[in-house]
């Protein structure tokens, strides 16, 4: 194979994350800063009326999540995202690196704990549902409260760790991929083992 072939064909390019994938990764972060922004800025002092944006916010990125987990549990691989034993031995990752399944993992915490108190907590609120600070008792109210902003302190960092990652310039592979769905063979058998992305792994 001549030289000029042998460049083209490590500069092919791979497609990395499908059309819906890349659009569910923006729209959760999207959702994601709009809750962010609604619970944490009146914190620090910046009123505004955002307790109805917050609450449609953490309906949309509910009904996302669950978009997301109908598609990964009947289209997608799942071996491809979770962490097996067999990740921290193997010489190449998968699709994914460990770093990013740990990464995932810690977003399936906080988001699922966020969105399980966050629906609770409007019932106490009256946003969306009917209000009833009655339904639990005081101190119930109060642990679920703290589990929210666990759930939202985790994210601030999580974000903080994702993006730092995402502009380093070895990792823009990855920037490039969640924006336009590819990366080049040559890139893929750099950082990856072709064979076990090949098998959904």
């Amino acid at each position: 194979m001549s030289s000029t072939a042998t460049t083209a064909a490590a500069g092919e390019r791979v497609e990395r994350h499908a059309f819906i994938d890349r659009a569910f990764h923006w729209v959760t972060a999207a959702t994601m800063v709009a809750l962010l922004a609604t619970g944490l800025l009146p914190v620090v002092g910046i009123h505004f009326a955002w307790l109805d944006v917050h609450a449609l916010s953490g309906v949309l990125l509910t009904a996302v999540i669950l978009l997301h987990v109908v598609r990964a549990v009947t289209v997608q691989s799942l071996r491809s995202i979770h962490l097996r034993p067999s990740d921290l031995t193997a010489s190449r990752p998968g699709k994914y690196s460990v770093a990013q399944k740990l990464m995932h993992l810690g977003w399936t915490v906080a988001v699922l704990l966020a969105i399980g108190t966050g629906l609770v907590l409007l019932k106490k609120a009256g946003v969306l549902l009917a209000r009833d600070p009655y339904m639990l008792q005081l101190k119930t109210w109060g642990q679920l409260t703290l589990l929210h902003d666990l759930a939202a302190l985790l994210s601030v960092f999580l974000i903080m760790v994702h993006v730092y990652f995402g502009i380093l310039p070895e990792k823009r592979m990855y920037l490039r991929s969640m924006v336009r769905g590819w990366v080049t063979r040559q890139e893929l058998a750099a950082h990856h083992d072709p064979e076990r992305v090949a098998r959904g792994e």
